[in-house]
């Protein structure tokens, strides 16, 4: 059976037309019409992933919980089966021109879902960060979980890939000691995003924010903020509407390298040893 008549058949509506979109780095990514006037947005892949577009889908629904920023809605999310290919579907959002106040708006509202607490540092499923099976175990303490379920697990498949230098390895482990007394003051899990860069921040009809493809759990919320700044495309007035929402601990700018770690170890185990600079610059401080 193809996308066409599984969508068809769980949506209600026959397609109309479709055209490949955006959004397709590890899947296809579709603009879908149905004939009843709804517009999709559609990805699929032939040999999805176990849970993959089940996992985002909850994701997305629990950062829509917090109403602190658009998030696309979900229509389907479903494994290969009879109808046809394993697919996410969710309603388009259209783009628009940036309104005047976006990044105020993106910055206190990512406070606001910061804000709106997880039940635990971790979560009660596991997901994926793009292709990386994410360790979601509970944990009571931000230090272990982040130790224990981030970067241990992320060093240990470089490794094993071959993709990290013994020395670095060695240095990794150490700092694995360490990183309880490195990560901050103690505070509430908050609801990550989990995969901020700018890539998964669209721009609506009306000029504000939404987010899309997140990898969520329970988390220090100073990681999503390191990884906005890892690869660029947020303005100072962001961070200045988030830290007037809801102000960082002392420290945090010293924190940032610490928690871009985590995703320049995906990097490194998702596209090669070019991110091994960048993993020896983040820990040279403390190993």
């Amino acid at each position: 059976m193809t996308l066409a008549t599984k969508l068809a058949a769980r949506l209600g509506s026959p397609v109309a037309r479709s055209t490949p979109a955006a959004g397709g780095d590890i899947n296809q990514a579709f603009h879908v019409w149905l004939r009843d006037g709804r517009e999709l947005f559609v990805k699929t892949q032939s040999a999805a992933l176990p849970g993959l577009f089940p996992d985002e889908a909850r994701g997305l629904a629990w950062l829509a919980e917090a109403t602190a920023l658009r998030v696309p809605e979900v229509l389907l999310a479903s494994e290969a089966d009879d109808d046809g290919p394993a697919c996410l579907v969710l309603a388009w959002i259209e783009r628009g021109a940036r309104a005047r106040d976006y990044a105020e708006q993106l910055g206190a509202g990512l406070a606001r879902l910061h804000r709106t607490a997880a039940a635990c540092f971790g979560l009660d499923h596991d997901n994926y960060l793009a292709s990386l099976r994410q360790d979601n175990a509970r944990s009571e303490r931000w230090g272990i979980f982040y130790a224990e379920r981030r970067i241990a697990p992320l060093t240990q498949l470089a490794a094993q890939r071959g993709e990290l230098p013994q020395a670095l390895q060695r240095r990794l482990e150490r700092l694995l000691v360490r990183i309880p007394d490195l990560v901050g003051d103690e505070e509430p899990p908050a609801r990550l995003h989990g995969d901020l860069w700018s890539g998964n921040v669209l721009c609506d009809e009306s000029g504000a924010p939404a987010l899309i493809d997140p990898a969520v759990y329970g988390g220090h919320r100073e990681i999503d903020l390191a990884m906005m700044r890892l690869f660029g495309g947020f303005s100072e007035v962001v961070f200045g509407a988030y830290h007037a929402t809801w102000p960082l601990s002392p420290g945090h700018e010293e924190r940032v390298p610490l928690y871009q770690l985590y995703p320049l170890l995906a990097h490194v185990n998702l596209f090669g040893s070019a991110y091994l600079s960048q993993v020896a610059h983040c820990i040279a401080r403390w190993v």
